[in-house]
């Protein structure tokens, strides 16, 4: 048995990669223990490469279609290897991958950690999430084996994938630092953002051995604490546009707030009063509607909440007691 398999393994074999799996990008030619036999052909197939390796170095790519007698045909790389195999049986074995060259259509890509960048509008730290899709080509096949394939006989359309989706996130990162968009331009400005980030996949894609293209991103969003900062920034746009439409100083409003949230936090009759002094102050502004706020109502709130405010030091430095501050603090909100 043993004398019929060698003989077996002497006689004319073809090479070639028959019905790949739909989800193999490169796999190796492992036919008849990796040993080339006499007279061997070897077939590339339509859409098909092909990667000679020797004494661990890429010696040939052939990438077009093409049927090549091993024996006869004039191989430059193939003639050097048979000065090194004798009767196509050596230690030295020549590693045979065959890889597709066709283009793998709609890949799905997802941010697996944060893009961070400053928001350079807001100037504070956004966490942002996207996802797409895009397409990508074996173009350099002896730079894609030596930086990505390596020492696998194997690799796999959703194995690429992760290696892919890895790289992605420096080349987003750096572009959304350099373009200036702030978090509220990044939707309405997505297909040039991805226009953007091609461009800078494409240069650092292309020297691992493939292309990019059809890059997508079909959405993003943010992380908690952008979305509390984003949520606040809104929250604030809408009360100084609501304090300007019916003409108060958005600055004005937010100290008569504080003078009332102050009120709140005071016990007894005097916090009671100057819940009602701010109350009664803030109506009385908003029932100016969109006329112009009087300047004397204006300064003399702004006296009030300066004398509030030193009144309010005196007592907690002990230089007055409780008693006065409260007679006192009632007796100036009442000018409101």
């Amino acid at each position: 048995m043993a004398l019929i398999d060698g003989i077996k393994r002497q006689l004319r074999s073809v090479i070639e990669w028959q019905n790949p799996d739909s989800d193999v990008l490169l796999e190796q030619w492992t036919e008849n223990g990796d040993e080339i036999k006499n007279a061997s052909k070897l077939i590339v197939g339509p859409g098909q490469g092909c990667i000679f390796v020797y004494q661990g170095q890429v010696r040939a790519v052939i990438e077009e279609q093409c049927m090549i007698n091993l024996q006869t045909d004039n191989v430059p790389f193939w003639t050097t290897i048979k000065k090194f195999m004798q009767f196509f049986e050596s230690e030295h074995k020549v590693g045979i991958y065959f890889f597709k060259k066709t283009k793998i259509l709609d890949q799905k890509w997802g941010t697996t950690s944060l893009i961070k960048y400053q928001d350079p509008k807001y100037r504070f730290p956004i966490g942002l999430k996207a996802y797409g899709n895009y397409s990508y080509q074996i173009a350099d096949a002896q730079a894609f084996f030596v930086n990505i394939v390596g020492s696998h006989n194997r690799m796999g359309i959703d194995e690429f994938r992760q290696v892919i989706s890895a790289r992605i996130i420096q080349p987003i990162s750096d572009y959304l630092a350099e373009c200036g968009y702030s978090y509220a331009d990044i939707d309405a400005n997505r297909d040039e953002i991805a226009r953007g980030i091609a461009i800078k996949l494409a240069i650092t894609f292309r020297k691992l051995g493939f292309s990019i293209g059809d890059f997508r991103i079909e959405g993003t969003d943010f992380d908690d604490d952008t979305l509390r900062r984003i949520n606040r920034i809104a929250d604030l746009t809408a009360e100084a546009q609501a304090a300007q439409a019916v003409g108060l100083d958005y600055a004005k409003v937010q100290q008569l707030d504080a003078m009332r949230e102050a009120a709140r936090n005071e016990s007894g009759a005097a916090g009671a009063g100057m819940g009602l002094g701010a109350g009664v102050a803030l109506g009385q502004n908003m029932a100016q509607g969109l006329s112009e706020v009087p300047r004397s109502m204006t300064n003399n709130v702004e006296d009030i909440s300066a004398k509030l405010a030193q009144l309010k030091q005196l007592f907690e430095s002990e230089l007055i007691s409780e008693a006065e501050y409260a007679a006192k603090k009632q007796e100036l909100l009442a000018k409101l």
